[in-house]
């Protein structure tokens, strides 16, 4: 019996997880003032930060409609499915529209988790999901033991530019009020149910950095093992410079860094920072 993954193109991976877990990526579309993309392979990232940039509107975004789940739900007898937050997007219900549909026609086992995160949180799932694949665990065993990791995932998040949280009313009030204050820097992440939720705030760029690593003892536990996930949004030095403080301060099982995506790139904006684990 093939099992396979499918997720949505929030899920951030680098070239080696791609080849590895061979994920189906489900994409979403945006939409800036003047241009419209797929959150594909295609997509060229900083085509999509300039159209941004010069969007003064808000940049939309546009969930896979049912459709395009049910296409890859047709390849395989049991799928597990990722998707960023109910609470953030309409992704959820379109994946779950798909299995009610398909379940319908036929005994396929199809199983949407709600990722409670977005990003490399997704990433962090849908990893744990192939290890146990990879283990031979039973597709119900799969589904009890990744409903309990991710309710035990923290997701926190740095970012240099709020615009489009603040656009999009993905940011509470407090959190947008404080955003119009340039030098302080919230670190925001999920409140555990997927909605984002403010954790603190920092005078400046570098102290942001050295608070968001404490913050990880603070709210982290039995972190030897524990994966870490970092994605940057068009960062790679700020991630780098995260991941060599994080080994020097915690003993993490391992810690991986990927490059976001389109979806990520619109509310994470340019040179955002996403972690989870």
């Amino acid at each position: 019996m093939e099992y396979r993954i499918v997720a949505d193109s929030s899920c951030d991976l680098n070239d080696e997880l791609k080849q590895k877990m061979d994920i189906a990526l489900v994409p979403l579309k945006i939409d800036t003032e003047n241009r419209s993309f797929i959150d594909d392979e295609n997509l060229d990232i900083h085509e999509l930060l300039v159209a941004m940039k010069e969007s003064e509107e808000g940049v939309k975004t546009s969930c896979p409609s049912p459709n395009e789940f049910l296409k890859e739900y047709e390849k395989s007898d049991v799928t597990f499915v990722v998707t960023l937050s109910s609470k953030l997007s309409g992704t959820y219900n379109s994946a779950v529209l798909a299995k009610n549909i398909m379940s319908e026609d036929n005994d396929k086992f199809i199983h949407v988790f709600d990722s409670k995160s977005a990003s490399i949180g997704e990433t962090l799932v849908s990893m744990k999901i192939f290890e146990l694949m990879q283990k031979q665990y039973d597709k119900i065993d799969i589904v009890s033991k990744v409903e309990k990791y991710i309710d035990e995932m923290k997701t926190f998040f740095v970012l240099d530019n709020l615009d489009n949280l603040i656009k999009g009313g993905r940011l509470t009030k407090i959190a947008a009020h404080i955003a119009s204050f340039l030098s302080i820097k919230p670190i925001l992440g999920s409140d555990g149910n997927g909605d984002i939720k403010l954790f603190d705030k920092v005078r400046g760029s570098r102290k942001v950095l050295r608070r968001f690593v404490e913050v990880v003892g603070e709210e982290g536990s039995n972190l030897e093992n524990k994966i870490l996930g970092i994605a940057h949004c068009n960062a790679p030095e700020v991630a780098s410079e995260l991941k060599e403080q994080f080994q020097e301060k915690y003993h993490f099982k391992d810690i991986i860094v990927v490059e976001m995506a389109g979806l990520s790139t619109v509310y994470a904006n340019d040179g955002g920072i996403v972690i989870a684990f």
